[in-house]
């Protein structure tokens, strides 16, 4: 049943209607006011487009190289360097107030929205208006369109000119109502945060986003490293962190050959291509990085970035390219392992934590690296083609 109480064969718009009239409530009993809720809850539209996006699963899983290889690419370390320039000092004022050093800044500006030039072009209200209308996520949607109408009201944005993802996030860093109110910064003194005309006013408001997630000042996000040749994997994944003493122990050098700085920090092995890939040992930053976005290979894209915008080279070791996996070809993985002992939970076709230790125990039980990546050999020795 949709939140409204029509399901979804025969929604229709009695069934929209009948759900502004709640969502006008909710907005009177948040404090907004009736001008505001009639120029947006009375002027808006379903957005169709918005649910197909939403309840859009993807055939394939993507690989890290084809993802990688998309957002850290030469144009965006080019121009990551040249804005870097251009607001010199706004982000060294930004580094001493918050502690995030100007490349990252750069970095999630650069991968959020091309450096601003696309910041989306869906009406944000209507959007959040749908999604709050549909029972998937009505809870979190409705809640976002509340901090939407405030903001609107707050700082008397043109409701045209509130456009967005279709999921409804917003401006140069793509800043969910939500995180808008919280953390959006009116850098420029002109009376608003206003995260799509004012790059002051984004990229502050990104400063102090990080901040508040924790981000450890003078501390980087991580970095690719080199594995000894008789690594045993044992360690792998964000649940295994380990002092970067301990790691220097276990022979792991940084990529270019040289000893690990051993300060103390924990550190945690990622391997998003698998044992023939690059490396990464990730910081606290990391994970403050995967707080903004709980993606593995957008932390990795980000703190790359970063540092290729910052002077430093690229990758020691390419991606491997591998095919997109498909998601019936990793529940077929993923049924297999719980078939065979190796309780991964749940078949869904996306290799989370639990499929990851999972496929680590089984590759390790059949004598194949144990490095947790669904590699060709893997499928193989599992009847799998």
């Amino acid at each position: 049943m949709f939140a409204c109480g029509v399901s979804t064969a025969t929604y229709a718009n009695e069934a929209f209607d009948s759900c502004i009239v709640t969502l006008k409530q909710k907005a009177v009993d948040a404090g907004i006011s009736t001008k505001t809720i009639e120029q947006t809850l009375g002027q808006v539209k379903y957005v169709t487009r918005v649910i197909e996006l939403d309840k859009k699963q993807p055939e394939f899983s993507q690989t890290f190289n084809n993802y990688f290889s998309k957002r850290v690419t030469d144009w965006r370390v080019q121009e990551g360097r040249r804005l870097l320039k251009k607001h010199h000092q706004l982000l060294l004022q930004l580094q001493q107030t918050y502690g995030v050093p100007p490349q990252y800044l750069m970095a999630f500006w650069g991968l959020e929205t091309n450096f601003g030039s696309y910041k989306g072009k869906m009406p944000v209200i209507d959007s959040l208006t749908t999604l709050a209308c549909d029972p998937r996520r009505s809870t979190y949607f409705t809640g976002e369109l509340i901090q939407a109408l405030k903001l609107k009201e707050a700082y008397k944005f043109e409701t045209s000119d509130m456009v967005g993802s279709w999921a409804g996030a917003m401006g140069h860093t793509q800043f969910m109502p939500s995180a808008y109110a919280k953390y959006a910064i009116d850098a420029d003194g002109d009376g608003k945060a206003d995260l799509w005309n004012s790059t002051a006013d984004a990229l502050s408001s990104a400063a102090n986003f990080l901040h508040q997630l924790g981000w450890a000042r003078n501390e980087r996000w991580g970095r690719e490293v080199k594995l000894p040749d008789d690594y045993d994997y044992q360690f792998l994944g964000r649940k295994d962190k380990r002092p970067l003493v301990k790691w220097a122990e276990l022979g792991v050098r940084k990529a270019d050959g040289n000893s690990l700085t051993t300060p103390d920090m924990q550190a945690a092995l990622y391997l998003p291509a698998g044992h023939t890939g690059p490396a990464f040992l990730g910081y606290n930053n990391f994970d403050v990085i995967m707080r903004w976005n709980r993606s593995e290979f957008y932390a990795i894209a980000v703190g790359h970035l970063a540092d290729r915008i910052n002077g430093a080279t690229p990758l020691y070791v390419a991606p491997p390219k591998h095919d997109n996996i498909s998601r019936d070809k990793l529940k077929l993985l993923q049924t297999k392992l719980n078939e065979k002992g190796f309780d991964v939970g749940k078949p869904d076709g996306v290799l989370g934590a639990n499929s990851r230790a999972g496929l680590q125990a089984y590759q390790r039980s059949v004598g194949l690296t144990a490095d947790g990546f669904p590699s060709d050999e893997t499928f193989s020795r599992m009847g799998i083609d």
